[in-house]
C-alpha cells in the first residue's frame, strides 16, 4: 500500500515540459489504473510550472486498519518556468487506500496545509530552525514557520538534538486530524505531537536498525515531556503506565505527543 501510495504522488507531481495542470495531472493517475479526480485534489503538488521534479523523502503509516489505511507522502518538489527559472518547495500527503483487487486503491489525497509564516516566532522555533541536527521536511518546515507547533514539541525536540541527529516526518500539517480510525483527535493537527522516522542515519523501519538506538530515543522523548510515546516496539516502564505504546502503525516511526 505504501508502494501505491508513492507511485500516485509521484506520478502527479513529476511532469516534463507541456505536462502541467490538472487534466495532465488526471491522465497520469488514469495510467496507474486509479481514478483521475484524484488530481483534484492534489493541490500544492501541482504549482503552476513548465516542468516538475518530485522526490519522495519517506511514506509513513499515518493510520492502518484491516480494509483502509492512511500513508503519509513526504516530498520535495523542484519546479521550473518557462523561462527556465527554478524553484523548490514539496509537501506531505495524507493518501487514503482502501483494500481492492489485485491492489490497494487510493480512495483521497489530504495534503498538508501549514499557513503563511508567522511574523513573530518564539525562541524555541527560532532555535529548531537553526538545529542542524534537526532535519525537517518542506511540510514540518512550515509548520514551525507558521507558528502553530507548541512551545513543548519544539523545546523537546532540541533536548534531543543535544544526543541525536533525526529527521522529522510530520508536525502538525499532512497527518490525519483524528487518531485513525476512530473519532479522537490527533495532537498533530494541534499542534503537539512530532513523528521521526530516521535517527543517527538509520531509518527506524530497517531491521538492521539497532533496537537500543530506536528505544533509547523513545525512553528520551518520554524524558524530554512526551505523554505518549510510540514506535515499533512496547516499552516498559514510563511516568504513568500508558506513557508507551506500540501497534502496526507505529512500526516505521516514533511518535512524541504533548498535552501543551
Amino acid at each position: 500500500m505504501k508502494l501505491r501510495a508513492v507511485q500516485l504522488v509521484e506520478a502527479l507531481g513529476n511532469w516534463p515540459a507541456g505536462g502541467q495542470g490538472v487534466a495532465a495531472a488526471g491522465a497520469r493517475a488514469a495510467a496507474l489504473g486509479l481514478d483521475p479526480g484524484l488530481a483534484g485534489q492534489a493541490g500544492p503538488l501541482l504549482p503552476a510550472a513548465d516542468r516538475a521534479a518530485l522526490q519522495v523523502l519517506y511514506a509513513q503509516y499515518g493510520g492502518l486498519l484491516g480494509d483502509s489505511a492512511s500513508v503519509m507522502v513526504v516530498c520535495r518538489q523542484w519546479t521550473a518556468a518557462a523561462d527556465g527559472t527554478v524553484a523548490e518547495g514539496g509537501t506531505t500527503v495524507d493518501v487514503r487506500l482502501g483494500r481492492a483487487q489485485p491492489r490497494w486503491t487510493v480512495t483521497e489525497l489530504h495534503p498538508a496545509d501549514p499557513g503563511p509564516p508567522s511574523a513573530t516566532l518564539s525562541a524555541a522555533a527560532r532555535a529548531v530552525l537553526t538545529d542542524t541536527r534537526i532535519l525537517l521536511p518542506p511540510a514540518a518546515l512550515a509548520d514551525v514557520t507558521s507558528g502553530a507547533v507548541h512551545d513543548s514539541v519544539l523545546r523537546a525536540m532540541l533536548t534531543l538534538a543535544r544526543t541525536y541527529t533525526f529527521q522529522v516526518t510530520v508536525l502538525r500539517s499532512g497527518h490525519p486530524l483524528d487518531v485513525f480510525g476512530t473519532d479522537r483527535p490527533s495532537d498533530h493537527p494541534q499542534g503537539r505531537g512530532v513523528d521521526v522516522w530516521q535517527i543517527d542515519g538509520h531509518t527506524v523501519a530497517d531491521p538492521a536498525t539497532d533496537h537500543a538506538l530506536v528505544d533509547g530515543f523513545m525512553r528520551a522523548a518520554a524524558a524530554a515531556g512526551s505523554y505518549n510515546v510510540g514506535g515499533p516496539r512496547q516499552l516498559s516502564g514510563g511516568v504513568t503506565a500508558n506513557q508507551f505504546f506500540s501497534d502496526d502503525t507505529h512500526h516505521d516511526h516514533v511518535h512524541a505527543g504533548f498535552t501543551d
